[in-house]
Formats: structure tokens, C-alpha cells, sequence
């Protein structure tokens, strides 16, 4: 008998308590930009995800689209300006990321779902009344945070056996549309639901300590620590900021990990090692 044959069947054996573990659990992913960057990516995400919904898993799909934003802003020659490195979102450029967001990048994870049989839905943070907002600083224009998030439609379309897949994106108070950050979107979403994890998917290995290396287990007070020192510095410490409010909005635990790497998020639920930094509240 072939040994792969053999490994394959002894992974599956394997995987069984995890799979008891996680069925009707609700998983938050958090998809960035960066791990969406081929048609091979996409479709090895989307063939995971449909796998964890077959198997009784209640997959939310939140995802990010900057690098596509910045490259059709380049190609409609809209100019940016920054303050304190975030984008200032003037009327012209909030209409090209919601067309962008909304549109190309949804689209295109939702086709991906359902090209590999899973059935997916894709809309954002204004349909439904899902994710109401405040503006996150006026120097930044239509740049929002979350000030509620109604997940009603989210648990309807899971007892449906749907899988939503959302757009960051919020109304004001005014019927404005906000911008939002894909990781606040999608640990805000994870809170309202209280969801078992939020898989917050990014271009590193996960959280390193002073020498480089990845842990893979925290505590909450480990990471504030790790800030304060100086360990977690850079893009690491807004993921490690959303994974915190998550697990204090009431997630069970967030987990920062590679979205490149193969199978990431099957290799983080359902095996022993796991594939990131898991965080939990202590």
C-alpha cells in the first residue's frame, strides 16, 4: 500500500478530536491583501475554508484589499495624503475603495468559495445594519471604527449554511460610508459574535521574541509586556492591538499567522502544533 496513502489516513485519524473540538465552533479569518496575492493562494484558501464549513465549522471571512486600492488609485492618478502614516479617505478616493473592496476583491473571494462547493455571500459592513461607525480621527476623513456591530445576518446566513464573506466597510451616523481597517473590522465582528478564534491572517510567521523566534503561545499580559519592551514593534503591534479587544470583547482566543504558508488555517485548527502565535487571555 502506498505510503502516502497511509499518511494521509493517519493525518485524518489524527485530526478527529479537533474536529469534534471545532464543529459548530464560529472561526473569524481575518484575509489580508498580502495573502490573496495569486489565483493559487486564493484557491487553496477558499478550498480550506469550504472544508470547514463541510465539516460543521462556522467560517466568517473578513478581508483587507490595500495593495489592490493603492494600485487603482495609481491607475486613476488619485493622489494620497497621509497623516501619521494612515491614508487621509476624501469623497474621491472612499468611492474607489468601496469599488475596489466591494467589488473586485469580494467578488472574487466569493467566486473562489464557490468555484471549490461551498456556498458563500459576500457583503460589507453596511448591508443589514451589520457594522455601525464614529469616525476614527477627522484629520483622516472617512476613516471609521467600529462603534456597533449587529451580527444578526451573520448567524442567520450560518444556520443556512452560508458563508459570509465582508467588505471593511461601515456606516456613519449620517449614512456616511467609513473605511475601516480590516483587522478592527474583523476583531469587532469576532467580539459581537463571540466567536471560538479569529485567525487573523498576515505576511509573518507570528509574534517573534527579542532573539526572532516564533511563539506560539501568550497570554494577554505576555504581549502588553512584550510592547512595553519593545519586543512587539512595528505592523505587529496593531495585530497584536485587534487580538487583545477581541479576546477582551470575548474570543475565546485570536491567533496570528502566516496566510501564505499552505493550509494555514486547517494546520492551526486542526492539528496538535497548531501554525502561529496562539494568544489567549491568561
Amino acid at each position: 500500500m502506498n505510503r502516502d496513502w497511509i499518511a494521509t489516513a493517519q493525518t485524518l485519524s489524527q485530526a478527529l478530536p479537533y474536529l469534534q473540538r471545532y464543529a459548530d465552533a464560529t472561526v473569524v479569518i481575518k484575509l489580508g491583501g498580502h495573502a490573496m496575492g495569486s489565483d493559487e493562494a486564493m484557491q487553496e484558501f477558499a478550498r480550506d475554508v469550504t472544508l470547514m464549513r463541510q465539516i460543521g465549522v462556522n467560517p466568517v471571512v473578513v478581508h483587507g484589499g490595500g495593495p489592490m486600492i493603492n494600485a487603482m488609485l495609481k491607475r486613476l492618478d488619485i493622489q494620497s495624503e497621509f497623516v501619521d502614516g494612515k491614508r487621509v479617505t476624501d469623497a474621491a478616493t472612499m468611492e474607489v475603495v468601496e469599488m475596489v473592496l466591494s467589488g473586485l476583491v469580494n467578488a472574487r473571494i466569493v467566486q473562489a468559495i464557490t468555484e471549490q462547493g461551498g456556498r458563500a455571500v459576500g457583503l460589507s459592513g453596511k448591508d443589514s445594519g451589520l457594522i455601525l461607525c464614529e469616525p476614527e480621527n477627522p484629520a483622516l476623513g472617512l476613516v471609521g471604527k467600529p462603534s456597533k456591530v449587529d451580527p444578526r445576518v451573520l448567524r442567520d446566513l450560518a444556520d443556512k449554511g452560508i458563508i459570509p464573506v465582508i467588505a471593511p466597510l461601515g456606516m456613519g451616523a449620517n449614512g456616511e460610508t467609513f473605511n475601516i481597517n480590516g483587522d478592527t473590522a474583523a476583531g469587532a465582528i469576532a467580539s459581537a459574535l463571540k466567536a471560538d478564534r479569529l485567525l487573523l491572517l498576515t505576511d509573518v510567521a507570528g509574534v517573534k521574541n527579542g532573539d526572532g523566534e516564533v511563539l506560539t503561545e501568550l497570554t494577554s499580559d505576555q504581549i502588553r509586556d512584550m510592547v512595553a519592551e519593545g519586543t512587539i514593534a512595528g505592523g505587529m503591534i496593531p495585530k497584536t492591538e485587534t487580538a487583545l479587544a477581541a479576546i477582551d470583547g470575548g474570543v475565546r482566543a485570536a491567533v496570528i499567522i502566516d496566510g501564505r504558508a499552505p493550509n494555514a488555517c486547517l494546520l492551526e485548527l486542526f492539528t496538535e502544533h497548531g501554525a502561529g502565535s496562539i494568544i489567549r487571555k491568561g
